[in-house]
């Protein structure tokens, strides 16, 4: 029998390593009621608090790590609702909300069998399409996503906003990060490995937040920028 990853209000534990901020957890199974996804992503598009500088994806976590591969999508099926959700790189997709599907409880599943998975809702720092980022308004964008996080978990509220962590491509990309001081000076930020919920490593560049005024360039697009909480 098919199991299904039933989606909850409650709030994973938030650290430096997440990806992103997670609001709803679901528990793994093979498919989701898409009644309970839609209910969750509607928590943020209702927050009343700044979350300009922030977005917004439901991600697709497998169980079993290396079966996600190139192509994954995320179906909805309904009596009269049938389309899927193209997935990035880290699983994640733009939920739409529509009001047939939740009327009819649409399914959500994989495009194809990949056992059991989780679903959340995640909050990342929107890119900019320049690539540049005053470090002032990340750390502001930091302070939104923190605010949200305080909004649906009241552990939150004790944890304080340290930096960001750039997520990239694993192939195609020149990753390279640089921060350019209010003088010009540059100096390169060091790229990582980044282990977490995904199948595989990404590189990623950490930064916190200090002092100085300074604008971090990056060379190519990142996947995901993830607010750092301490």
């Amino acid at each position: 029998m098919m199991r299904a990853a039933h989606i909850t209000a409650c709030v994973c534990l938030l650290s430096t390593a997440n990806l992103a901020v997670a609001q709803a957890l679901a528990p793994a199974g093979e498919w989701a009621s898409y009644r309970d996804a839609y209910r969750a992503m509607v928590v943020f598009e209702k927050y009343g608090g700044a979350k300009n500088l922030l977005q917004h994806h439901l991600q697709l976590l497998p169980r079993e790590k290396g079966v996600q591969g190139e192509g994954l999508q995320l179906a909805i099926a309904g009596k009269t609702v049938q389309t899927s959700l193209a997935l990035d790189p880290l699983g994640r997709a733009t939920l739409p909300l529509l009001k047939a599907a939740y009327d009819e409880n649409a399914v959500l599943s994989p495009s194809r069998r990949i056992g059991a998975f989780a679903l959340r809702s995640r909050v990342s720092i929107a890119p900019q399409a320049d690539n540049s980022y005053d470090v002032s308004d990340l750390r502001t964008a930091c302070e939104q996503a923190l605010g949200f996080a305080r909004h649906v978990d009241a552990t939150a509220r004790s944890r304080q906003c340290v930096g960001v962590r750039m997520v990239f491509p694993k192939k195609g990309v020149d990753v390279s990060v640089r921060l350019r001081a209010a003088n010009g000076a540059e100096q390169a930020l060091p790229v990582t490995p980044y282990a977490g919920e995904v199948d595989a490593e990404f590189p990623s560049v950490s930064y916190r937040f200090g002092p100085q005024q300074a604008r971090v360039i990056t060379y190519s697009a990142p996947l995901a920028i993830v607010p750092l909480f301490e």
